[in-house]
């Protein structure tokens, strides 16, 4: 199996710590004093909704830039929580609890409320949003 453009994730058995490798980059990962960690990086969950942010702004600004439209910044605030699956009216699932995502998108610049619009549309069909609320298969196998 080909190990090129793997993300690399290291850590010791005695704690929470993870330093991952994304190519030259280096990212910590731990988890918050309150759930047994040391606070040293972002909680996995943080990072997953970092990703999700990101591809969001990316593929905003994309589009805004391909269609010419006045869009100077993109913000995007997101938060995890989980929540009832009875208390979630458009789920499918309706027993136990659901991940649930908020994501705030504010846009500036001189945007028409037609513009908003698709850009909100358009933040929907970012890759990650689109992995994230499709059907999943993650293999998992021992390494060497």
């Amino acid at each position: 199996m080909l190990m090129e453009n793997w993300v690399v994730v290291r850590g010791s058995a005695d704690g929470f710590a993870q330093e991952i490798s994304v190519g030259r980059h280096r990212i910590t990962a731990d988890e918050p004093i309150a759930a047994g960690g040391k606070d040293t990086g972002a909680s996995p969950y943080d990072l997953l909704l970092a990703a999700l942010g990101s591809c969001t702004s990316m593929t905003i600004g994309i589009y805004a830039r391909r269609k010419q439209w006045p869009l100077h910044d993109v913000t995007v605030r997101l938060q995890h929580s989980r929540i009832h699956a009875a208390d979630c009216a458009e789920c499918e699932t309706k027993q136990g609890m659901l991940d649930k995502i908020d994501r705030e998108i504010i846009l500036t610049g001189p945007l028409s409320e037609e513009q908003r619009s698709r850009l909100l549309d358009i933040a929907n069909k970012c890759p990650v949003h689109r992995t994230l609320t499709s059907e999943i298969r993650i293999e998992s196998f021992l390494g060497r």
